[in-house]
């Protein structure tokens, strides 16, 4: 057989993600302090596990339905006004999916047709970018720069904007920048698409990990938004259920009926088990949310400094649980200074490239680790800028 003609050549054509090359390498040693993994390092709150456990013993293993169970539904809407004051019916304008990733991927065949362009802000996570070329769509690259706080800024953003534009997708809280787009950076942006018809995707998976103060606002609630918003969120993070798979997707009901015929025939339902807890995690989970954000703004400021002391400037992450500091006084590339410091001093992290081209002279460490962990992490990178720097 040859598989390089039966292949799609999109898919061939498609690059591994980055992220994962470095944990490939750390897997085969021992002794390695990583700084590279975005999953919470807390156990789900028991209050939450429990309510899984109990749907398991009493049964509740049956198919849901395509759009999720109708209580979490409710849920979800009542969350989603609580928060972030933005109201979705349950029964139209929600969709439960599997993980975040599930509703970006459904959201982006809903919308975009070969030749579409997109526009993506980079450094950013990197699923955007691929799914959009697995739909004939055309990713356009906004570099988001470090003296605009990885914002997209409303200047950038025009300059993109063609008669081809579909979506723009805005990923804040953002991986792996930390940034956020506050208020007034949002009514900019909307400023901007008033008039047009191009959709945004906003990918808020770090909604409730926020600091400085700095309190998330949903893109859909500034005026004029909410129509052409799809608002993907989900679990993972905020409630620490990472392997239980679950998010959801809130929008206009046009879209939100498309995704969910996608979402039919490619995944049928999310998990019954993970919904039973995540209702739990909506109504009574705030407690245990504060305290995990209050435990990650510690590591935050840990980090932050760590990095800023050793000499590698790093500007202050108002979201999500990622530094990125800036590596170039090295004089290394990003690719190489996470390759030199896990085989010299083994500890791994995260190149920016593997977040966009904009990310070189940048890596991504994560501080969803212990003050310990990161400690010893800051020491040894510290005894790497030493013998580098002789």
């Amino acid at each position: 057989m040859n598989y390089e003609q039966i292949l799609s050549p999109t898919v061939q054509e498609l690059k591994p993600s980055g992220i994962r090359k470095f944990f490939d390498i750390a897997s085969t040693m021992q002794g390695v302090i990583s700084l590279g993994v975005g999953e919470p390092d807390f156990s789900t709150p028991w209050e939450i596990r429990k309510a899984g456990i109990l749907a398991l013993e009493t049964g509740k293993t049956r198919y849901t339905s395509n759009r999720g169970l109708e209580a979490l539904r409710r849920e979800i809407s009542r969350y989603v006004e609580r928060k972030y004051g933005v109201s979705y019916q349950p029964e139209t304008e929600v969709l439960v999916s599997v993980g975040g990733s599930e509703g970006i991927d459904a959201a982006i065949r809903a919308l975009v047709c070969p030749g579409d362009e997109v526009i993506i802000p980079q450094p950013s996570y990197v699923c955007y970018e691929p799914l959009v070329r697995l739909t004939g769509g055309v990713p356009v690259i906004l570099e988001t720069k470090a003296e605009h706080d990885f914002k997209v800024t409303p200047e950038e953003l025009r300059k993109l904007l063609t008669p081809k534009t579909k979506l723009l997708i805005l990923p804040y809280p953002c991986n792996p920048t930390g940034a956020i787009m506050e208020r007034a950076d949002l009514e900019a942006v909307s400023a901007v698409l008033q008039g047009t018809n191009v959709m945004v995707l906003s990918d808020e998976i770090y909604s409730e990990l926020t600091f400085s103060g700095s309190a998330h606002v949903s893109a859909a609630s500034i005026p004029g938004m909410r129509e052409r918003t799809i608002v993907v969120n989900g679990f993972s993070k905020t409630f620490s259920m990472t392997g239980w798979r679950l998010g959801y997707a809130c929008g206009p009901e046009p879209i939100l009926a498309q995704m969910t015929k996608i979402h039919q025939f490619a995944i049928m339902c999310a998990p019954t088990t993970s919904q039973h807890a995540a209702i739990e995690a909506l109504r009574n989970g705030d407690e245990a949310v504060a305290a995990m954000r209050e435990e990650y703004d510690m590591r935050r400021r840990l980090i932050v400094s760590g990095f800023n002391e050793l000499g590698l400037t790093c500007r202050e992450p108002k979201g999500a649980f990622y530094a990125f500091p800036c590596i170039r006084s090295t004089g290394l590339s990003s690719d190489e200074f996470c390759e030199k410091l896990l085989y010299s001093e083994k500890v791994a992290v995260v190149p920016g490239t593997a977040f966009g081209q904009g990310g070189e002279g940048y890596i991504r460490a994560s501080y969803c680790y212990s003050t310990e962990h990161i400690s010893e992490a800051l020491s040894r990178i510290g005894h790497f800028l030493e013998t580098i720097r002789k």
